[in-house]
């Protein structure tokens, strides 16, 4: 999955982006914070990807 991909999954999760740093995403929840990597259409390390999805139980 790339970056854009999971920002709007998150976005359907009712995660909202609080703030654009470069190309990373900070994203909030309640009191929760999450940073999604974007750079264009490029997939995020299958490891990154795994760990975002185990966390916020995608």
């Amino acid at each position: 999955m790339n970056g854009p991909e999971i920002v709007k999954l998150l976005q359907r999760k009712g995660w909202k982006i609080d703030r654009v740093n470069g190309s990373h995403f900070v994203m909030k929840k309640e009191n929760e914070t999450e940073v999604i990597p974007v750079h264009g259409k490029k997939d995020l390390p299958k490891g990154l990807w795994e760990s975002i999805r185990k966390r916020r139980n995608l």
